[in-house]
């Protein structure tokens, strides 16, 4: 009997000394999930979704000044409410869960590039069922995109085509699109979800927490590092893609509309309200809390934040136009993917052992 205790007690203590120290079952964590839910939900996503229908409202409203009056100004305006409700998109496209998963928005409002075939079609045939995932890339604001920016090859035949009655119907289907998806969307949040979700204030695969650090975590590697930067630069092709950055038409607000992206996912993770007025419990917070009280050396969410800072430093080097960049000089194009892909294992690793959270998606590209 002593023999077998002496083996099992070597054993353990063998296992203990060659641990991960990132090994999370054996920490303590009493962090107060419940908190970092309110937090999220009230100061961040809330009004985010809020922010965003009142953009939508004036992309209608500038709409609608247009299709009545059809000048060269009224032009200009349009296109700026655009590019306002496409930045306000950003702040609210990392938040794919509840209804906003049900829906599918995100694959309803910003899959690029636009299927301008599949528009023209729709244009001539009058399908405007565009609840069909077969139209996933004949609308949002990609489609308004090309509607705005390209579909002529100038201004002055821009503007006219835009008044041709088929043309007025189709954006004005587009935009009560949106309007209509993020107003379900922010509903369920004020009336139902809001409560459930920070309820769910466990540690379990279906957990809010864990659910939304691995949204989170998808959203960072899927559609901001690859889709906005990755995809373009050749990464996963061997050639640079110009014609697949976001915003093709509008390319000049291309590198703006990543800022703006990248910019919500460090406040994210740093709990900073959407307003930029004050701080809450936040995936930092979570991290430091879990170094101090099991005594690690490591400040994880400190080498998360430096990394991020290299990002913002290798992003100044680049045009605002992303495919000008990939043309002109893809080295700075890929410098910055390579500052982005380095925070990768610090999150996708680093952090979710921290935090106990298993990894819920695989991305195909194999990071």
């Amino acid at each position: 009997m002593f023999k077998k205790t002496s083996i099992l007690l070597c054993l353990f203590l063998t296992c203990f000394a060659c641990s991960d120290p990132m090994e999370t079952s054996m920490f303590t964590d009493n962090f107060d999930r419940a908190e970092m839910l309110e937090f999220w939900a009230d100061d961040i996503i809330i009004p985010a979704f809020q922010s965003y229908a009142e953009n939508l409202d004036g992309l209608d409203q500038a709409a609608s000044s247009f299709f009545t009056d059809a000048t060269a100004t009224n032009l200009e305006g349009f296109r700026s409410a655009w590019l306002a409700a496409y930045l306000a998109w950003q702040e609210v496209s990392l938040f794919d869960i509840g209804k906003a998963e049900e829906l599918g928005l995100r694959n309803f409002t910003n899959i690029y590039p636009t299927n301008t075939d599949l528009i023209l079609s729709n244009i001539s045939s009058q399908d405007l069922n565009l609840e069909l995932p077969s139209n996933f890339s004949a609308q949002g604001f990609p489609a308004l995109d090309y509607m705005l920016f390209g579909i002529e090859e100038d201004d002055a035949l821009i503007l006219a085509r835009l008044t041709e009655e088929n043309v007025v119907q189709y954006v004005q289907t587009l935009i009560d699109r949106l309007i209509d998806l993020n107003a379900s969307v922010l509903l369920d949040w004020e009336e139902n979800f809001r409560d459930e979700f920070i309820a769910n204030a466990g540690s379990s695969a279906t957990a809010s927490t864990d659910k939304m650090v691995n949204d989170f975590l998808f959203y960072y590697e899927r559609f901001v590092r690859a889709s906005k930067v990755g995809i373009p630069a050749g990464i996963f092709s061997g050639s640079t893609e110009a014609e697949l950055v976001e915003a093709r038409y509008a390319d000049i607000y291309s590198k703006e509309l990543f800022e703006r992206s990248f910019l919500s996912v460090k406040n994210f993770f740093r709990g900073i309200s959407f307003d930029r007025t004050q701080e809450g419990n936040s995936l930092e917070d979570y991290l430091d809390h879990i170094r101090a009280t099991n005594g690690l050396e490591l400040d994880l969410a400190n080498s998360i934040i430096s990394q991020w800072d290299s990002v913002d430093s290798a992003l100044t080097e680049l045009s605002p136009s992303f495919a000008n960049q990939v043309t002109t000089d893809n080295t700075k194009m890929l410098a910055l993917y390579d500052e982005m892909q380095k925070a990768v294992p610090l999150l996708k690793v680093d952090m979710l052992s921290a935090l106990n959270i298993q990894v819920d998606f695989v991305d195909a590209d194999g990071d």
